[in-house]
């Protein structure tokens, strides 16, 4: 890969989401050249779905700094396949995805269309990196996560590469870099949700369900996303698309349940 890179960035907030456009800006500041394609409203938590019941559409639209990209009908990772088979074919370098508005940090992986760009992009054979902004309130320093991933992440990347089938996931706290603690290369931590099913009724006194939850109140490891976040660094977490549980897939053999 050779700089300048060709980027080609995505989320799930959506087209006009200000972590996108903090995300563009910063790495036209670093002299890199960036196409955009992405959800044309918010697809948060729609994990790693694809669309195949109905047709897709991408139309051209004007983000806020007056600069063309693409919007489509479909999801995060509908979004990472349009934009590197039908967009720019054989043109990205690197995909980023984000800079989402909530963390995606343990097993909020599972879940995230912002993440699930970054999957879909390794699986096509294109490196990738999927950045979160660690708080659900009104974020005021975008400018944190997106230079840290253009300036520092998305360059070493470039020059030394990822594992196949390997994605890059970066929490950043909502602070002013020289708030920042630091950077630690982190594993998952665990994450659980619970109170996630909230069971209400209709005027007609039907049920119906809104799902969500809050964190599990429980001590975190050193060393992992969920806890080095919490300490004011930037958790940058190296994902692998291989999900086989080695050590016990050995346990399993004395099953004796193979022929």
């Amino acid at each position: 890969m050779s700089l300048p890179m060709r980027v080609l960035l995505s989320n799930d907030d959506g087209i006009q989401s200000p972590g996108l456009l903090a995300l563009k800006r910063a790495f036209e500041r670093n002299g890199h050249l960036v196409t955009v394609c992405a959800p044309d409203r918010p697809r948060s938590a729609s994990g790693h779905s694809i669309t195949l019941h109905k047709p897709l559409r991408m139309v051209k639209t004007t983000l806020a700094d007056g600069s063309e990209a693409w919007a489509a009908s479909g999801t995060p990772t509908d979004c990472t396949t349009l934009g590197l088979l039908e967009i720019a074919p054989n043109e990205i370098d690197l995909v980023v995805s984000g800079i989402n508005h909530g963390p995606n940090l343990g097993w909020d992986v599972t879940y995230s269309g912002t993440v699930s760009v970054a999957m879909e992009a390794v699986i096509i054979g294109v490196p990738a990196i999927a950045v979160s902004m660690t708080s659900y309130a009104d974020i005021r320093h975008w400018e944190t996560a997106a230079d840290f991933v253009a300036g520092k992440l998305a360059p070493s990347v470039c020059a030394y590469g990822l594992p196949p089938a390997t994605l890059i996931n970066v929490n950043v706290p909502d602070l002013p870099e020289d708030e920042i603690t630091g950077v630690k290369l982190c594993i998952q931590g665990d994450r659980q949700y619970v109170d996630r099913v909230e069971k209400r009724f209709d005027p007609l006194g039907r049920p119906y369900f809104w799902l969500g939850g809050k964190i599990h109140a429980k001590e975190t490891a050193e060393g992992t996303d969920v806890h080095e976040v919490g300490q004011g660094y930037i958790a940058v977490t190296p994902i692998h698309l291989d999900m086989t549980a080695y050590a016990f897939l050995e346990e399993m053999k004395a099953w004796n349940i193979e022929r």
